[in-house]
């Protein structure tokens, strides 16, 4: 593990291999710093970065105590360090918050390009409605954590339904501890429920958006309001991929992405 800081005196711990052009992989929501594992070892050629997210870590590390209001600007922080600390100028590549995240330190840092697998971002008509982050603070108000990460687990990573919640979360290697990062998690909730899509987003660096027919097909819309929003942008839509598409199908995925940037 290697650390560097923030402008703002944050400690941020990443991963570091291979050796080349470097490649900042940036997780979201729950999911730990080893979601990327699948893909890494389809990126041979670069100097793969994989940091872990202030507060949330491998689901073990203690919360961080940061209101809604300032998650994105602290997340935004976080990228910008590992930028300026690298080798070269970089390429981000973020899952759901995570590209949230790097679409968002782009809009000011030196990057080589991003690709941004469905940003953690609400349609407006969802967005209005959206109340995950209020009910999930309810439920740890009367000392039900378990079921408020149930709640989270359902609506982001299971919006299709799921018939046994249960016996999948007993197969889940983040499960029981991830409960501990529950306050967080409404944190980044309301962060997402808060954020509003501009109608232009100021990032000079080309961008590919991804998604999958099989996600949320809330997420799918916003990808391609993201794809309207940027000057320079490639939309691809894989199809039977679900929101998990970099770890669920990573030759796929690496494939699509290296074609990108060799352009």
């Amino acid at each position: 593990m290697q650390t560097t800081q923030s402008a703002d005196g944050m400690e941020v711990v990443y991963e570091r291999h291979g050796d080349g052009r470097p490649l900042i992989l940036l997780h979201g929501g729950m999911a730990p710093r080893e979601y990327w594992n699948p893909i890494i070892p389809h990126f041979e050629e670069y100097t793969t970065i994989v940091p872990q997210r202030p507060g949330f870590g491998t689901c073990l590390d203690s919360p961080t105590e940061t209101s809604a209001a300032e998650v994105l600007e602290r997340e935004t922080e976080y990228v910008r360090a590992l930028v300026d600390d690298v080798d070269g100028v970089p390429v981000l590549f973020g899952h759901s918050y995570g590209a949230l995240t790097g679409i968002e330190a782009a809009t000011d840092a030196e990057i080589e390009a991003v690709v941004a697998y469905e940003p953690a971002i609400l349609p407006d008509e969802f967005r209005e409605k959206a109340d995950l982050a209020d009910r999930m603070a309810a439920l740890i108000e009367a000392g039900k954590r378990h079921e408020a990460v149930k709640r989270y687990i359902e609506q982001v990573l299971h919006p299709e339904g799921i018939d046994n919640l249960d016996a999948w979360l007993a197969e889940w290697p983040l499960w029981p501890e991830c409960v501990d990062l529950a306050d967080e998690v409404v944190r980044m909730n309301r962060a997402v429920e808060r954020y509003r899509l501009p109608d232009h987003l100021s990032v000079a660096a080309p961008v590919l958006v991804l998604t999958g027919t099989s996600g949320p097909d809330f997420l799918r819309e916003s990808a391609h309001a993201v794809h309207e929003a940027l000057p320079h942008s490639r939309f691809v839509e894989f199809d039977g991929l679900s929101h998990s598409g970099p770890s669920e199908a990573p030759a796929l995925i690496s494939s699509e992405v290296k074609s990108f940037l060799s352009e």
